[in-house]
């Protein structure tokens, strides 16, 4: 990857080990503000890594249900300014009016994509049931998450970016994406799904990161019916994920995996 890539950046820096100290160049994930607008009109500002954006476009206006259908986003222009990028998207008026109605115009964080929101009934938003989706053998869950380390390669420069990604039913990755948010980096993988048209009930979600509310709600509003955490859920994380029939899965280990809600779709490996 060289100097100035998207997703990371050299630094100077002083490493001090073993009672010494040395300068030295080390890789920095970057992040910057990519102000996402709607027909002329901003809507939200989130902190994210500048790279694979039209992905986050797409993903971001299909998992908060801005547009319900990938074609309805009509074009996207990626601006990079002084003070970050700004993606101009441009969508059917009537959505648009409806996005201005939500009255949503925040500042997202990458720990955080609701911060700024201004009316609790724009902070919980259920989506509908999601499909019958695959049942996959849990050595599959596995499979995935031992090729996801793999599959990172600024969290190798940096240690410091989230990865949500795709398998199919027999745990082989089929899409990566990173971002120094887990929010966004769902956003960008969602987006990549669509433009590759691959069937969001036909495999199953990993993310490195905890599965909070707003994770489950991304995922099962596109209708993903299997989502797949390194770490663990929230409590409305699970609520939501079983009022949509989705299967949450936590603290995936290669040793074993804790089933959260609608445990069905996951069956034991044979010893």
């Amino acid at each position: 990857m060289p100097d100035g890539e998207a997703g990371a950046v050299r630094r100077a820096i002083v490493r001090l080990r073993d009672g010494a100290a040395r300068r030295e160049d080390d890789w920095i994930a970057a992040e910057i503000p990519v102000a996402l607008h709607y027909n002329g009109q901003p809507h939200v500002v989130m902190m994210a890594t500048p790279a694979d954006l039209e992905d986050f476009a797409l993903g971001f206006s299909l998992s908060e249900a801005v547009i319900a259908d990938p074609a309805e986003l009509q074009d996207v222009a990626v601006e990079p300014l002084l003070e970050g990028i700004e993606v101009a998207m441009t969508v059917p008026a009537a959505r648009a009016e409806a996005v201005a109605a939500r009255q949503r115009n925040l500042t997202g964080r990458s720990s955080c994509g609701l911060c700024g929101t201004q009316a609790l009934e724009d902070v919980v938003r259920h989506p509908p049931p999601v499909g019958a989706g695959p049942v996959v053998d849990a050595s599959a869950v596995q499979r995935a998450l031992a090729a996801l380390a793999a599959a990172q390669p600024v969290n190798a420069l940096t240690g410091a970016t989230h990865a949500a990604a795709w398998a199919d039913p027999a745990g082989t990755l089929q899409l990566v994406r990173e971002d120094v948010g887990r929010h966004n980096a769902l956003d960008k993988l969602i987006g990549a799904m669509a433009r590759a048209r691959l069937d969001a009930g036909s495999g199953f979600l990993v993310v490195t990161s905890r599965a909070s509310y707003e994770m489950v709600q991304k995922a099962a509003t596109v209708g993903i019916t299997l989502m797949v955490a390194i770490s663990a859920p929230t409590a409305l994380a699970i609520h939501l994920a079983d009022s949509a029939g989705l299967t949450l899965v936590g603290f995936a280990r290669r040793d074993g995996q804790a089933l959260y809600t609608h445990p069905h779709r996951i069956i034991a490996s044979e010893p």
